[in-house]
């Protein structure tokens, strides 16, 4: 009697099932094999695995838009810069959202949002000029932070809008323009707070502005003195230092500004350290090529109770390139680890390169500072020091080459599975998806 209801077996369908099963046993076997090399040189990969897990790590939201923002339709102004047209720019708020969402779904790990006061979020036919915003205007921004459960940081935009003098901001020798910006830096300084206290987690504000000359200045010392002053200013306005985490950021040069930059790295360090409660922030993009910011951390970390990065790539200068594996980079990672300063430097990534798919460039950045500090954390930072501190330079080298060939990449695999998210370049089909699906649509 026959069966009409035998269904005959999809050998495709058994194939790749069986496929994938033996892709992850062998991937298993590849990570406890691993496991035991590193255990072999004193390195407990479960620990550095968890560890990992809760390192919080800033994704800035101008990687989307090139820095657009959402408060004005002029041009990029006062040193900054994109270059690129490709495909699928973000235009709305909603847009960028949805962007980063599926950026992130692809990065491991414990992550932040970064944003900048000109991501405002207005009601239809609302007009309201940085020196006035409000903590509403970033009710969205909240929103979408509590929906992924991350923190939010935060940056006042003292660049690209009508009230830059001159090119001039804090250090205008305009009082008005002077006075819009200080309100300005205490209108965030609330907005930052309110962050804090709608996440649980506190909000990182950074300070930069871009003001300098484009020749030889006549009064080096005017312009900083007035930047001082306007600084002071802005903390006047009350904040909870427990919740807001004040930082002041410095730059060597920038486009338009090139023989002068009032927020150099003297003035930057020297006026946090003599104001209670405000760190150094350092951009590794923003030194002369010669500085290393990896040599630079355990410096301030000898002075510092905290300090904050912006993580970038600079390519002959702050060029704002993604994110790449690199050797400096992997440095400034081992620097935070074997200091255990994990939770003593705030992390944040900051680049926008215009000329290729954005939502990859978010990924393959996040996904490479992740590398580093977890390339870190499987070093036995204990045993190098101990070789350093016996003279044994020939060892230590000789190890520290050695070190360059363990298995990181199993680790690295396992690591991205047990955070749910693709262990290799198979990410990319989920962007490439995305940009014909989404990003191709938008004109």
């Amino acid at each position: 009697m026959s069966n009409n209801n035998y269904t005959k077996p999809n050998n495709k369908k058994i194939k790749k099932y069986t496929y994938k099963l033996k892709e992850n046993i062998m991937a298993n076997e590849r990570f406890e094999s691993a496991k035991i090399e590193y255990e072999n040189i004193g390195v407990d990969v479960e620990a550095a695995i968890n560890r990992l897990m809760n390192v919080p790590v800033s994704m800035h939201c101008w990687q989307g838009d090139d820095v657009k923002g959402f408060d004005q339709d002029g041009p990029l102004t006062g040193g900054i810069q994109t270059t690129g047209n490709y495909l699928g720019k973000s235009r709305t708020p909603e847009e960028l959202m949805a962007d980063m969402d599926k950026a992130m779904s692809l990065i491991p790990g414990k992550k932040k949002i970064n944003l900048h006061a000109s991501y405002a979020i207005f009601e239809e036919g609302e007009v309201v000029d940085r020196d006035k915003i409000e903590p509403k205007h970033f009710k969205k921004w909240v929103d979408f932070a509590k929906e992924h459960n991350v923190g939010i940081d935060f940056n006042p935009t003292f660049f690209s809008h009508p009230k830059v003098k001159d090119g001039l901001t804090l250090t205008s020798p305009d009082e008005e323009t002077r006075k819009f910006w200080i309100e300005h830096g205490k209108a965030c300084i609330r907005i930052a707070q309110y962050f804090a206290e709608e996440t649980g987690i506190p909000c990182v504000m950074n300070i930069w502005i871009g003001d300098g000359f484009k020749d030889v200045p006549a009064d080096r010392m005017g312009p900083r003195q007035r930047y001082k002053d306007s600084i002071e200013k802005i903390l006047e306005q009350p904040y909870d230092k427990s919740k807001v985490k004040i930082c002041v950021e410095s730059k060597v040069f920038g486009i338009g500004v090139e023989s002068y930059t009032a927020g150099s790295a003297e003035f930057t360090l020297s006026f946090v350290a003599s104001h209670e409660g405000c760190l150094p922030l350092m951009d590794n993009g923003h030194y002369h090529p010669t500085e290393l910011v990896s040599d630079k951390i355990p410096a301030l970390l000898c002075y510092y109770p905290e300090i904050a990065l912006h993580i970038t790539r600079g390519v002959r200068w702050d060029s704002d390139h993604v994110l790449l594996l690199d050797d400096e980079t992997k440095e400034i990672a081992k620097e935070i680890v074997r200091y255990n300063a994990l939770d003593r430097v705030y992390m944040a990534l900051d680049y926008f390169d215009a000329s290729i798919n954005r939502i990859s460039a978010w990924v393959v950045g996040m996904r490479s500072w992740q590398k580093a500090l977890l390339n870190a954390m499987l070093m036995p930072n204990e045993a190098l020091k101990k070789l350093q501190n016996e003279s044994r330079f020939t060892e230590l080298m000789a190890i520290q080459e050695e070190l360059k060939t363990m298995p990181f990449g199993d680790i690295w695999k396992e690591y991205c599975r047990r955070c749910g998210v693709d262990e290799d370049i198979t990410w990319f089909t989920k962007v490439t998806e995305y940009e014909n699906q989404v990003l191709s649509k938008r004109n």
